[in-house]
């Protein structure tokens, strides 16, 4: 048996581990496949939006930017082609178109110049003093002599702070001039840095030789540059998207885009994690969710199984007690043959001892003894012999008639005979008990056409249980038949006792099969329900009402074929 006990906890414990193996597995390879794809994709994807959003802007700033030079070089064009120095004074002509520019672009125009081809400023218009300025040696100078017109780079000179200029050629009555105006850089710069993304996202220009061309608010080391500058990034019209990495460490974005006008580059550089901050925040919550994910599938693994396996021992052991129980009315239904059996053999010779103590009264009476003086005592004797074989015999029939197994044939029984045999049957051991059965039985009941055995079946098993649980204390048990007044064509047998009564946790479960508490060898927790059974097939129902001290009682209805007329003594009652 310990071995066997053994056994089945090594059973347990393996197929526990079974289980949680088998949960882990088909609940983790999907979930991590899924997350895996789902989040692998959704990188590609929103990597691919972010570089093609980011480098959709700067290659429409580096267009904004190229319209805003090429619109000013067309305004210096224009005026240079309205120049005719014998028509008008050099200086006014400078003038006056200078204030057409501010009225029509505000401060982007600062000032224009007339330069002579040695290089001498001889007219000026603006706010500085540069009238007879020297350029002959200015590389803007030598570079605008070689072109039809020139952009500059952005270059302190004279004024001593960043600007850089728009030269074009002007030739008037045989002589060539070079008309410059100077840019507001500080106008130049807002545009260029107005390009918005993210909290690191700048924008700047730098020229072909890494020279930056514009002011930013962060320092950028010439090496950092050097780092964004590709010799792609001249050769290709389109915006050029690349990760980088500085001295630091710190990883960014750099997208490049060049501008038609003028050897410059378009830069945009923004922090990496500035760049993927609500990427690497969907990444953390998918993360969360996964981990959270992860301790549910590790506690359902670590729970369900011993769950399940203390469902199934729990199961196990049902099935064991119910085989005993198996075993127990197999046991019972063996001792009940033989009971059967020793009462056919106990009944002949009870039946010839009766007939032989008849006949020796008989001879008694033929024989001349009278002046015997034992005569009256072998009367009495005889008399004794004759009661105690018939009470033998009568109870030898009441035991066959129980013990014979269930007959299922439908008879018209009269259920105050049955309730009387049953109590007959157990009267002395309610009386061992001190145990007092009375009985109220209505005389006008009608017989019903149920099987026999099984009513008889029923109410001994009710009396049993009774005396069982008042077999302490002793007490009453009260059975009581009469037609219901309140269903029709219904017999009601009541069985009531003033035993300790049934506790109300209890009270939904007394029918439910092995449910006793009796203790263990006294009950196999299968009378109710084989009761209810019975009841419920024949038609009927059994209810029950119990209050702890004060005792329980047993309603059975039992319905009947015949009309009759109810009692009109009970009319007014409520059931028994």
């Amino acid at each position: 048996m310990e071995q066997s006990l053994i056994d089945r906890k090594a059973f347990y414990h393996i197929l526990t581990r079974k289980i949680m193996v088998l949960i882990l597995v088909v609940s983790f390879t999907p979930m991590i496949l899924t997350t895996g794809i789902l989040v692998y994709r959704f990188n590609l994807t929103y990597t691919e939006k972010i570089q093609a959003h980011i480098s959709e802007l700067v290659q429409k700033h580096t267009q904004n930017i190229d319209t805003f030079l090429s619109e000013k070089l067309g305004n210096i064009r224009y005026l240079a082609r309205q120049f005719d120095s014998k028509q008008q004074s050099p200086k006014i002509f400078l003038q006056k178109n200078l204030e057409l520019l501010k009225k029509e672009y505000g401060d982007v125009f600062t000032d224009l110049g007339l330069v002579n081809e040695n290089g001498i400023q001889f007219a000026y218009e603006g706010p500085f003093r540069f009238e007879n300025a020297d350029y002959s040696d200015a590389e803007w100078f030598i570079k605008a002599s070689e072109k039809p017109f020139y952009i500059s780079d952005v270059f302190a000179g004279l004024r001593g702070h960043p600007h850089f200029i728009i030269a074009v050629k002007v030739k008037s009555n045989g002589s060539n001039y070079t008309l410059r105006s100077t840019i507001n850089f500080g106008a130049f710069n807002s545009l260029v840095e107005n390009i918005h993304i993210g909290k690191t996202g700048i924008a700047f220009l730098i020229n072909s030789k890494g020279q930056l061309q514009t002011q930013t608010n962060v320092g950028l080391k010439q090496s950092i540059i050097a780092l964004m500058m590709d010799s792609d990034c001249y050769k290709k019209n389109e915006a050029i998207f690349a990760k980088r990495q500085d001295a630091l460490g710190n990883k960014y974005l750099c997208v490049t885009s060049r501008l038609k006008n003028i050897d410059w580059l378009m830069v945009f550089r923004q922090d990496l994690n500035d760049a993927f901050r609500d990427l690497w925040k969907t990444q953390l919550l998918a993360l969360v969710i996964f981990i959270f994910g992860c301790v549910a599938i590790l506690s359902v693994a670590f729970t369900l199984p011993r769950n399940i396996v203390k469902l199934i021992s729990s199961a196990d052991k049902k099935s064991e007690v119910m085989n005993e129980q198996v075993v127990e009315s197999g046991k019972l239904a063996t001792i009940g043959e033989l009971a059967a059996g020793i009462a056919h053999e106990i009944n002949n010779p009870v039946a010839i001892m009766v007939e032989e103590a008849g006949w020796i009264g008989d001879l008694l009476e033929e024989e001349d003894l009278k002046e015997c003086e034992n005569l009256d005592e072998f009367n009495r004797a005889l008399r004794q012999i004759n009661t105690q074989g018939k009470r033998c015999k009568e109870i030898t029939h009441k035991l066959l008639s129980f013990a014979r197994k269930t007959d299922s044939t439908i008879n018209d029984v009269q259920v105050n005979e049955v309730i009387m045999e049953m109590v007959s049957l157990t009267a002395k051991i309610a009386r061992y008990n001190n145990v007092i059965i009375e009985t109220s039985l209505n005389e006008g009941i009608p017989y019903i056409r149920i099987s026999p055995s099984e009513l008889q079946q029923v109410v001994l098993n009710l009396i049993n249980n009774a005396i069982d649980v008042m077999e302490k204390t002793g007490g009453t048990i009260k059975i009581k038949t009469k037609v219901s007044t309140i269903e029709k064509n219904k017999l009601v047998i009541s069985m009531e006792d003033d035993g300790p009564g049934i506790p109300k946790n209890n009270l939904n479960r007394i029918f439910d099969p092995f449910f006793t508490t009796k203790a263990v060898g006294k009950g196999t927790g299968l009378g109710l329900s084989i009761c209810y059974g019975i009841i419920e097939k024949m038609g009927g129902k059994i209810d029950v009402h119990s209050q702890v001290g004060v005792g329980t009682k047993f309603r059975i209805w039992i319905p009947f074929q015949e009309e009759i007329i109810e009692d009109t003594d009970n009319d007014s009652e409520s059931e028994i």
